[in-house]
């Protein structure tokens, strides 16, 4: 049976797109700065804002499967995802707000309370409104090329977003000390509400496939087994996991190697505007490239490539100045880009796959988990950084930094997150699902549609 390509229209890319440049400001802007707020604005120990991290993104690794679950059940005029969106997005800005508020305790008992706390409430909200938005790729096409293109619509759109979390706020806050406590809120605040505002267009501008919220759902035992016995899914669950865990080392230590290796806090906004921009212009260039190869092939050479960028990155020294920097930024955002696109493209490939195997649809249980292991990574990576700091010896807003903390700095710049990056790589090379397979089972599952219909 021929496979009938299936296309979306550019308005609904672009409304279903938009969304994430809100999901990618408020995130980017948690992993990019919460870190040395904990540490250079609140004063607590790295140690102690390790932990905090720690408990909020493992206190919350339970959230994910519950909503994807509870999504996946769902029925209603609007559909199986699109009800969580509406309701989920002012309680996620005012949880956001509360990030970034520095309470009046006296003990650094009392903040790490309050800011783990903060976190499990902010991660929380941030499932029920985000989860459901990424499982929405798939039911919106089904098609292998149109997918990739959905992703990329996304990524622009993100990564527009995470260019704004990277520029701006620092541009308003200034420097990142005691003194700019006020600036942060406000900015917080800000961001907060800014973020939820392109959910709208993603509410009213998109719509589910009928046909989704017409088939049976499983229990969650089941759907937890098929995602465990989907072979696809496995494989790019691990290119995910250890792909933006890479990003997350390299996001959250990269102010600090600004600040005390490169001696450029100044140029903050200079070094990731470039980044962000080179991302923004990679993005339709790895659209074409698994376009050409496939999503195996693509990822593969996209994270060697980022691998080279961030290892070149940790090795630089200050005397090389300002240009050098900018020129391996733009290398580093031109391969971040790879991972933004093709990490996202290859998991809704694997619900077709799943569906061909179980008779059924797996979305909200697979993007969940997905979304889990993102956490368990960010919960894992964040605070490594922050211990590895205390580890060496780090002190808070200091003019120069030991040796040790430098070469520290500089390992969590580089080889660390190409460690990681060299791990997805062998995931990748593993992946099951070739471009030729996966019109293979979407002919099959088509074939199989038509003969219930009839």
């Amino acid at each position: 049976m021929t496979v009938v390509q299936e296309k979306l229209s550019r308005r609904s890319k672009l409304m279903y797109g938009v969304g994430d440049a809100g999901i990618n400001l408020a995130d980017t802007m948690v992993g990019l700065l919460f870190a040395i707020f904990l540490t250079d604005v609140v004063g607590l120990r790295p140690g102690l804002a390790a932990l905090v991290v720690f408990i909020g993104r493992t206190f919350d690794y339970v959230n994910d499967p519950i909503i994807g679950y509870l999504s996946d059940r769902t029925r209603s005029r609007w559909g199986r995802r699109r009800p969580f969106i509406l309701f989920g997005m002012l309680p996620f800005a005012l949880a956001y707000m509360l990030l970034w508020w520095i309470p009046p305790f006296d003990t650094q008992l009392g903040l790490a309370i309050y800011y783990g706390v903060a976190f499990v409430l902010y991660d929380t909200l941030a499932t029920v409104l985000y989860m459901p938005y990424f499982a929405l790729t798939p039911e919106l096409t089904s098609d292998y090329d149109e997918r990739t293109s959905l992703t990329t619509y996304r990524m622009v759109f993100s990564t527009i977003g995470a260019m704004v979390a990277f520029v701006v706020p620092l541009a308003i806050i200034g420097t990142m000390n005691p003194e700019s406590a006020s600036r942060i809120m406000t900015v917080g605040a800000g961001v907060g509400f800014l973020s939820i505002i392109p959910m709208l267009a993603v509410f009213f501008g998109t719509r589910e496939k009928a046909e989704h919220q017409d088939q049976s759902q499983p229990g969650i035992k089941e759907s937890i087994f098929a995602a465990i016995n989907n072979k696809p899914f496995l494989y790019a669950a691990g290119i995910f996991l250890f792909g933006w865990t890479a990003l997350d080392v390299t996001q959250a230590t990269l102010l600090y190697f600004l600040k005390y290796r490169m001696n450029l806090e100044q140029n903050y906004d200079l070094v990731f505007g470039l980044l962000f921009i080179a991302a923004l212009i990679s993005l339709p260039v790895w659209n074409w490239v698994a376009g050409h190869w496939d999503k195996k092939r693509a990822i593969m050479f996209g994270m060697l490539f980022l691998s080279a960028a961030i290892i070149g990155m940790g090795y630089m020294r200050p005397e090389w100045g300002l240009p050098i920097v900018l020129l391996f930024s733009c290398l580093v955002g031109f391969g971040l880009g790879a991972i933004q696109v093709l990490t996202w493209a290859m998991i809704p490939d694997a619900v077709e796959w799943d569906e061909l195997q179980t008779g059924k649809r797996h979305e909200g249980m697979f993007y969940s988990l997905v979304q889990t292991l993102r956490k368990i990574g960010s919960s894992l990576s964040l605070p490594f950084v922050l211990v590895m700091l205390e580890w060496t010896g780090y002190v808070a807003n200091a003019p120069t930094q030991s040796p040790s903390t430098i070469a520290g700095i500089q390992a969590l710049i580089g080889p660390v997150p190409a460690v990681f990056l060299l791990v997805g790589i062998l995931f990748a090379s593993r992946y099951p699902l070739s471009r030729k397979r996966f019109d293979q089972i979407r002919a099959e599952l088509a074939q199989r549609r038509s003969g219930k219909a009839e």
